[in-house]
């Protein structure tokens, strides 16, 4: 009886071990993963970039119309979420010497023609963020054209009179993410 016993007991060995082997396999799995964050940046190439927009007004004509400079590729957004686009003045004024400009005569207005996509609106500079483009759609490489203007009536009575000189302030451009 021992004996067949030891026989039973062998045989369980026998197949628990020959089922292990047969549950080996010639390949693994592993788990992949993808993290992502957000972001959104503005690129450095973009021509808005330490660009510069000049208005001159040179005579009489100058001075009685309304002028407009716009600038194709200003910005370039690279973005994960949808975003606004805000400008603001960094200074009340344009600035030549101790001679001054309020930065209220120049309007600036996001333009169609670039690939951005959102509400593209007009504004009056100041130093308060304002919204050029709101609810703009993510994505890459995004390009925005910006117009700048000046308008006729701005230029008769606030600028005809100034003195002369090169009258500057630093625009600055800011993306925010929704």
């Amino acid at each position: 009886m021992k004996k067949q016993i030891f026989i039973a007991m062998l045989s369980l060995v026998a197949v628990g071990t020959h089922q292990v082997q047969a549950q080996h396999s010639d390949h693994v799995g592993t788990s992949v993963n993808i993290n992502l964050a957000d972001i959104i940046s503005i690129d450095e190439g973009s021509v808005a970039s330490g660009g510069a927009v000049d208005f001159n007004y040179v005579n009489t004509t100058d001075y009685n119309s309304s002028k407009s400079v716009t600038i194709p590729n200003s910005l370039v957004i690279n973005s994960s979420k949808n975003f606004d686009v805000k400008i603001k003045s960094e200074g009340a004024n344009f600035v030549s010497g101790a001679n001054i400009i309020p930065v209220d005569v120049l309007q600036v207005k996001a333009i169609s023609g670039g690939s951005l996509m959102g509400t593209m609106n007009e504004v009056t500079l100041s130093t308060n963020d304002q919204v050029i483009v709101s609810n703009a759609s993510l994505g890459s490489k995004q390009i925005l054209n910006i117009a700048y203007s000046i308008s006729a009536e701005k230029a008769s009575k606030v600028l005809l009179g100034k003195p002369k000189g090169t009258y500057t302030q630093t625009v600055t451009y800011t993306a925010t993410a929704l």
